[in-house]
C-alpha cells in the first residue's frame, strides 16, 4: 500500500510514528473525449486570453482574488515557507471526544495509519486507549498542502485518520431553498410511514450495495470490445510540434481572410441599357 505521508502522531508526551495510506480509492469509470470526426483525443491548453498564446508551466504564477479582477500574487518560495513551518509540527492530537458527537456532514477523507519505525508498542497504546474509553481523537495535520482538521479512531484493528470540515465550510441549512417549517401530518400517515420504516429496517452491511451504474458501465465497453466495435486513435507522438490552439490563431484568421479574398467571386458589373427603337425616335423629334 503506498505510503502519502510520514510523521508523528503524539498525544501528552507520547509521540507515534506512523505512515499514512489511503483508505479509500475512487473506481468511477473514466471517459476521455475524443473529437468525433477524426477519433483523436482532445487537448486541454493554458491560454492567456490577452496575450492570445499557450501559456507554459512555468510562465504560470498563484494569486488570490481578493476582488473582481484584483489579485494578489503569491510566489512558491512564500507559500513553501508557510508550508514548511506547519508540516516540521507533530500531529498533535488536542481532545478526544465521541465519535456520536460529530455529525457525519464533517467527514471527508479516511486514510489508514500504520506504525513507522519503532513505533509498535505506542501504537498498540493508542488503539487500546481509543477502545477501552470509546474515545476518538480530534487532531490538525498537513495533507497535500492544506492544514486539515481530523479525527483519529480505531477501525476493525487498525488506526484511521479521518479528515473532517472546519465549521465554516458547512453551509448553513438556513442557506436551503424551499424548506417547509412543521407540517401538519395525518396520524394514520405517520404510522403507515413508521411501519414501513419498521419493515425496511436491516442490519447494515455494506457488501450488499453495489454500484449497479458502474457494473452496466463496464458490461456495455466489454460487449463493445467483444464485437470489435473500438477505435484506434492515430500516433501523433512522432510527428513535429508545431503551434497549436491560441498560438497560431492570428496566422489562422489571417490566412481565412486571404483565402476568403481569393475566393470571393468579383462583384458584376450592372450592365448598362441600351436604348430602344422608341427612344431613339423620341430624341430624335
Amino acid at each position: 500500500m503506498h505510503t502519502m505521508w510520514k510523521g508523528t502522531i503524539s498525544f501528552g508526551l507520547v509521540n507515534i510514528p506512523v505512515k499514512m495510506h489511503a483508505a479509500t480509492e475512487n473506481k468511477d469509470v473514466k471517459l476521455r473525449q475524443l473529437h468525433k470526426e477524426c477519433q483523436s483525443p482532445v487537448k486541454y491548453e493554458k491560454v492567456c486570453p490577452v496575450c492570445d498564446r499557450k501559456v507554459e508551466n512555468e510562465e504560470i504564477v498563484k494569486a488570490y482574488e481578493y476582488a473582481k479582477n484584483k489579485f494578489v500574487i503569491l510566489d512558491d518560495e512564500e507559500l513553501e515557507a508557510l508550508q514548511k513551518e506547519q508540516a516540521d509540527k507533530a500531529v498533535e492530537i488536542v481532545d478526544f471526544v465521541k465519535l456520536e458527537e460529530i455529525d457525519p456532514i464533517y467527514f471527508e477523507k479516511s486514510y489508514y495509519l500504520s506504525p513507522n519505525e519503532g513505533g509498535g508498542k505506542a501504537y498498540g497504546l493508542l488503539r487500546s486507549a481509543l477502545k477501552d474509553t470509546g474515545k476518538i481523537g480530534v487532531a490538525k495535520m498537513i495533507i497535500r498542502s492544506k492544514e486539515q482538521l481530523a479525527v483519529i479512531r480505531v477501525y476493525e484493528n487498525t488506526l484511521i485518520v479521518e479528515t473532517i470540515h472546519y465549521p465554516d465550510e458547512v453551509r448553513s441549512v438556513q442557506d436551503v431553498p424551499n424548506v417547509p417549517e412543521e407540517v401538519a401530518v395525518a396520524k394514520k400517515e405517520l404510522d403507515t410511514a413508521k411501519m414501513l420504516i419498521d419493515q425496511l429496517t436491516a442490519e447494515f452491511d455494506p457488501e450488499k450495495y453495489k454500484d449497479e451504474y458502474r457494473t452496466a458501465l463496464l458490461d456495455l465497453i466489454e460487449d463493445k470490445k467483444n464485437n470489435e466495435q473500438t477505435t484506434t486513435v492515430k500516433d501523433v507522438s512522432t510527428r513535429p510540434a508545431t503551434a497549436t490552439g491560441a498560438d497560431n490563431l492570428m496566422d489562422a484568421l489571417q490566412a481565412s481572410l486571404e483565402r476568403a479574398k481569393k475566393e470571393k467571386p468579383k462583384p458584376k458589373q450592372p450592365k448598362r441599357k441600351t436604348k430602344t427603337t422608341t427612344q431613339k425616335k423620341k430624341t430624335a423629334t
